[in-house]
């Protein structure tokens, strides 16, 4: 039978369930989001003369948390128009509204009687076939629906998704002792497909995968800095983007999730590990003792284990505490020696690799956590996941990491490692020593173009199912996919006619290499293929243009070379737009100006749903000149509708502009003009190359026709550039802007208004280009600009001159 979801009821609105509920409502899905009854009116209520049988009392408790959800940043939901899918009741008046949901999702106190309770409630008015969830993280769910009917109990299963729901990929799937396994199947499908998660199948073992993992690595990790006196400061400077982790390594993401949170877990989790020959790791070092014993639990209290403090004058001072003394001090900035000799290291996997054998204390901690890690999932397996892939999954997907244990493992090297791992004392778990003894040496390799992994029970390697609707990068560079790459970008052979262009510049921005690589790939696909994607799989899509070599050349005065660089990348962009061939760009992340403009340029954009768009040139003190500035005002031009003022539309894109205005959802990034009707989002970054192929092909086989350059967009001339000089003037005056902002303006609104023309007329994108590209020159003639590009280069922080 087939299932759809068109309705989802969440029951507890908590800061999970009033975010799930949020995630639901951003992708179409409407929701009844339920909470208890207040036991009495709060003063505030009672003044106004509301009693307890009045409904702004009685759902005050949903109502308030869904506010707060909503005011939160970052937000869970990705336009606020979304919210009005979600309708809240409480648990007495409205639960009769679950009859007509077809997923229920429990959210409530982590305590089993009061689950058993509401579920008592809730089988009174379920239908029959209707997915019932639960979204614990400690409870084993084969005691949840014991005593429930049997549609009830094979329709049950946990959903555990991991907090804030919108922005952490993982969400584990937990059958329980009766679920039917097309329920299983299509809750693992669903995760995947429409929330866009790594769905992860997962036993009903204590804290599942993720958590079991996860916690452990980092109350083990708490108990070696303790060991080695190290700092919170050092340690989080070790622990983060520089070994592949979240940006918030360790202790600062102990302080955004809360210490008590983790606290739980950790306890719970040696309260029920009688047989874990670990257990002790989970016991809480003194540190955490300490704080949780003062209620600091991070950013919820105010204070963790670092305590930002706002003076009277408004300046803030970050403070971090003393192992030692366990009061604050300011915030060191460490200098490690380790970090500093890989910093010339872009390669992750190499700079892993040098960081656990450089011979000083960083490496002294690497060397100890990874082999403890990497020990302690060994010994995982079956118990948690029968298939060690899953256990890579989880933990990259639910903490932030690039890599997996195993997948951290293979960079080292098996055999190289297991040798180092003994000399330590961290002896790993039999079956790797048989994996080894067999002459199998990793725990993942690809083979005929697919990923598989080392299956310990049949002592051979298997396919890692699940992966066939996916393009994955790493996958087509072992399969020997690769086509042509210079320093900056490769070209993939992605299957059934169609090319794939990565970048790999630092943060993909687009300099010279990059350049090459799109007019490359064009020429190539045109010869002998159906079209051209796109796309990457790196942290961001592209930051954008290469400001180190502008700087260089506009710090030389050397326009003429400037002026080259911009013309290249303007024709790079109109030949992206007017190729024999469809190309469709996959931008996800940042895709900031000149990833901005070329994805404007594509036939389609096949966008990831987190997509930070903008065209954001004025803050190095520029203005968009890779024909991203000539579109916006093309679009204008194109999509006025009856009732619609130009003028007042132009103005709209100018600010967005001027502002360097950047969506925080590709939702948002069409309501900003950045996508259009034509332009697809995908929830699942995975599945987005996937995606971005098939609408190659989609354009490929319909037909497509080689577009011909527009030359008839409409701009205003004086008109439009009187009115946006009067705005700018009135910003000057008022110092919300500076000399220099307002300088920027008037070259931004120049082009835009088509120049000084005196009447409104057509021009053609050739014309726009030329004016942009004037405009750009005159500005890296400017020493504020340069200014500005410094402190970008050099702070990494915009300057405001």
């Amino acid at each position: 039978m087939k299932q759809t979801i068109k309705k989802v009821a969440v029951l507890g609105s908590g800061i999970m369930g009033s975010r799930i509920a949020c995630h639901f409502a951003n992708i179409g899905v409407e929701v009844l989001l339920l909470d208890m009854v207040p036991k009495a009116p709060s003063e505030k209520e009672q003044e106004k003369g509301l009693t307890l049988e009045d409904k702004a009392v009685r759902n005050r408790i949903v109502n308030e948390a869904l506010q707060q959800a909503l005011a939160s940043k970052p937000s869970p939901i990705y336009l606020s128009d979304d919210a009005k899918r979600i309708k809240t009741g409480n648990f007495d008046d409205d639960l009769s509204g679950i009859t007509a949901c077809d997923w229920i999702i429990e959210v409530i106190i982590e305590n089993l009687e009061i689950k058993q309770g509401l579920f008592e409630k809730v089988e009174k008015h379920r239908k029959p076939g209707t997915l019932i969830t639960s979204n614990t993280s400690g409870i084993p769910i084969h005691l949840m629906a014991d005593s429930r009917s049997r549609d009830f109990q094979e329709c049950f299963a946990g959903t555990h998704f991991f907090n804030p729901p919108r922005y952490l990929q993982l969400l584990e799937i937990i059958p329980g002792p009766a679920t039917l396994p097309e329920h299983v199947s299509f809750l693992m499908d669903y995760g995947s497909r429409y929330l866009g998660k790594e769905t992860v199948l997962c036993k009903d073992t204590p804290a599942f995968i993720a958590n079991r993992i996860g916690v452990y690595a980092i109350m083990a990790a708490i108990h070696q800095i303790e060991k080695m006196a190290l700092g919170v400061s050092e340690v989080d400077k070790m622990t983060g983007t520089v070994i592949g982790r979240a940006k918030s390594a360790t202790f600062r993401t102990l302080d955004v999730v809360g210490l008590d949170t983790t606290v739980h877990v950790a306890t719970n989790l040696y309260k029920v590990l009688e047989h874990d020959e670990s257990r002790d790791a989970f016991k809480l070092p003194k540190s955490v003792q300490v704080l949780s014993e003062n209620n600091w639990y991070g950013d919820k209290s105010g204070k963790g284990f670092f305590h930002m403090i706002r003076h009277e004058n408004g300046q803030k001072e970050l403070k971090e505490i003393d192992f030692q003394t366990y009061e604050y001090k300011p915030a060191e900035k460490p200098k490690i020696e380790a970090l500093e000799k890989a910093k010339g290291i872009d390669q992750l996997k190499e700079r892993i690799r040098f960081l656990v054998n450089y011979q000083d204390k960083a490496g002294e901690f690497y060397r100890a956590t990874f082999y403890d890690l990497f020990r302690y999932c060994s010994f995982r397996i079956p118990e948690i996941a029968d298939e060690l892939y899953r256990i890579d999954q989880a933990v990259s997907a639910g903490f932030g990491w690039e890599y997996g244990p195993f997948e951290n493992w293979d960079i080292l090297g098996v055999k190289e490692t297991l040798s180092k791992m003994e000399a330590a004392g961290q002896k790993p778990a039999p079956w790797v020593y048989e994996m080894i003894e067999a002459g199998i040496g990793s725990f993942y390799k690809v083979e005929d173009g697919k990923r598989h992994y080392y299956d310990q029970s049949s002592k051979a390697y298997k396919e890692i199912p699940g992966l066939e609707e996916f393009i994955l990068l790493d996958t087509l560079k072992a399969a020997g996919k690769k086509v042509w790459e210079n320093e900056g970008a490769t070209l993939f052979d992605l299957g059934d006619d169609v090319l794939g262009l990565e970048f790999h510049t630092k943060m993909n921005s687009i300099g010279q290499e990059v350049v090459a690589g799109i007019n490359t790939a064009i020429s190539r696909a045109e010869k002998s293929y159906k079209g051209l994607v796109i796309g990457n799989e790196g942290a961001n899509f592209s930051a954008g243009a290469n400001l180190a070599m502008l700087y260089m050349f506009a710090g030389d005065r050397d326009f003429d070379e400037i002026n080259l660089m911009i013309a290249q990348f303007q024709n790079t962009m109109m030949r992206a737009r007017y190729s024999s061939v469809p190309v469709v760009v996959a931008p996800h992340n940042m895709a900031l100006g000149g990833g901005c403009e070329l994805s404007l340029h594509a036939d389609k954009i096949q966008a990831h749903a987190e997509l930070y768009m903008g065209l954001v040139e004025v803050g190095v003190g520029l203005i968009p000149a890779g024909g991203g500035t000539k579109e916006m005002v093309a679009r204008v031009s194109k999509n006025l509708v009856a009732g619609d003022v130009e003028l007042n539309r132009l103005q709209e894109v100018f600010m967005n502009i001027a502002t360097a205005k950047v969506s925080t959802s590709a939702a948002e990034a069409r309501s900003l003009g950045y996508l259009e009707q034509k332009d697809a989002v995908s929830i699942n970054r995975k599945r987005q190359l996937a995606a971005a192929k098939e609408q190659v092909l989609l354009l490929a086989d319909a037909g497509y026709t080689q577009p011909v350059e527009n030359t008839a967009i409409r701009v205003l001339g004086k008109s439009s550039l009187a009115l946006i000089e009067a705005g700018i003037t009135g910003m000057r005056y008022g110092k919300y802007i500076s000399e220099h902002d307002a300088k920027i303006a008037q070259k931004l609104a120049w082009v835009m208004s088509g120049g000084d023309l005196s009447a409104p007329t057509t021009v053609s994108e050739r014309y726009l280009l030329d004016l942009e590209r004037e405009a750009f020159l005159s500005l890296t003639g400017e020493q504020k600009t340069l200014e500005r590009i410094h402190s970008i280069l050099f702070k990494g922080k915009p300057l405001r001159n």
